[in-house]
């Protein structure tokens, strides 16, 4: 055979075989009910449940119980002021805590405020007391109400106690005991004091990243654990080449995540009136390197999964790590250097952090030039990474059936 028939045969083949292993693992896709809630029903589910709830950006009139131990008047005091804030309505002053905690388990209220015995004592005496506060969990919403008009109130009663506790003191002298030193909350990245328009984008780009890496783990899993050689890629001529096994693949999830990502960042902001000052077309070319890093990260992790349950145990928890350290629920400036490195191995770091930039402030790709060479890097890597994870196991594989022929 002639060199340049040879080499048209070869790439001939190439193309066929890579669409055949993407109809091959389309199929695998369809045919995995656990695949099939990660790949479709936890993208289109989640960021609908995540956005209903966190919609109202703040609560008002969230129901508190006082549990009133000291019956004085500066426990009084607090309790009215508290119930007069616009965020917390006081329904009840019950005697002891079973009283609050089965008001708590009747949803007739949402949190407890807990005066002790002593605290009128110790706040004549000048000690430094506490005030307990106890809150349902089942919205984030609900704690931020009662701790910040709890706190605020604190604050304001602190200040004239410390004021009536110093009669004789001038002006000057009484500035520097009650406000040494002055100061205004200003919030400068969560304008809105909400969740929804705040935290809810960052989680819909990291729904994208977890869902691709546990439905793609858990059908690594899957192959290994119906493959007689444990391998991950089954006997087939067709799946003789690294490249075409990972091309095949790998389009089988751009298909579907093509869906899920229009849905994700352009009909769930829309249905909740999320914010989307971004261009839509900035958003596009940002997402494109985002969607590949996070699956050739994907396939490289999956090249490590033994069983489908693997992905699960490995994976899962790690979401609200993932959020924390990407630098926008909490300070990237605030984390330690060793965690901003960790962080960066994963797509949804600079994926999160570009993404929030560019759909609330408007920024160009220009003005994300870091995020975004930094996202074409990583898809680099792991596009090399899982290459040589699938070419050691049709190596593998390779070796096993020479073995049998011989045998």
């Amino acid at each position: 055979m002639k060199k340049e028939h040879r080499l048209r045969y070869i790439i001939k083949q190439g193309i066929l075989d890579t669409f055949y292993i993407w109809k091959d693992e389309l199929k695998n896709v369809f045919r995995d009910e656990g695949v099939l809630i990660f790949f479709f029903l936890v993208p289109f589910a989640y960021p609908l449940l995540y956005s209903f709830i966190y919609n109202n950006e703040v609560v008002h009139e969230a129901k508190m119980v006082v549990v009133d131990q000291s019956d004085s008047y500066l426990s009084r005091e607090f309790t009215r002021r508290v119930n007069a804030t616009p965020d917390v309505e006081v329904i009840a002053v019950c005697t002891d805590m079973e009283e609050a905690k089965q008001m708590l388990d009747e949803k007739k209220a949402y949190g407890i405020l807990y005066f002790p015995t002593e605290f009128s004592k110790d706040l004549h005496r000048g000690k430094q007391t506490t005030v307990p506060l106890y809150c349902d969990m089942s919205s984030l919403l609900f704690y931020k109400a009662f701790l910040l008009s709890a706190t605020e109130v604190s604050l304001d009663l602190g200040k004239e106690l410390r004021r009536h506790n110093s009669p004789g003191a001038s002006d000057k002298q009484e500035q520097i005991t009650v406000d040494p030193v002055p100061y205004e909350s200003v919030t400068i990245f969560n304008s809105q004091n909400g969740f929804a328009s705040f935290l809810v984008p960052a989680i819909l780009i990291l729904v994208i990243q977890q869902t691709l890496v546990l439905g793609i783990g858990m059908l690594g899993g899957t192959a290994r654990e119906k493959n007689s050689l444990h391998n991950l890629v089954p006997v087939s001529p067709h799946f003789n080449g690294t490249l075409r096994v990972v091309f095949g693949k790998s389009l089988t999830y751009i298909l579907i995540y093509v869906v899920v990502c229009i849905w994700v960042v352009a009909v769930v902001p829309k249905l909740f009136s999320l914010p989307q000052v971004g261009d839509p077309v900035t958003i596009l070319l940002f997402l494109l390197p985002y969607l590949f890093a996070c699956i050739f990260f994907a396939m490289t992790l999956s090249g490590f999964m033994t069983n489908r349950e693997a992905p699960m145990l490995l994976f899962v928890f790690t979401s609200v790590i993932l959020l924390f350290i990407s630098g926008v629920s909490w300070p990237k400036e605030a984390i330690p250097p060793f965690w901003q490195v960790v962080g960066y191995a994963f797509p949804s770091t600079p994926g999160i952090q570009g993404f929030i930039r560019i759909n609330t402030s408007g920024a160009t790709l220009n003005e994300v030039v870091h995020e975004y060479h930094t996202l074409w890097i990583q898809a680099g890597v792991y596009f090399v990474l899982a290459c040589i994870i699938y070419r050691f196991q049709i190596r593998r594989r390779k070796k096993f059936e020479d073995f049998n022929v011989i045998m």
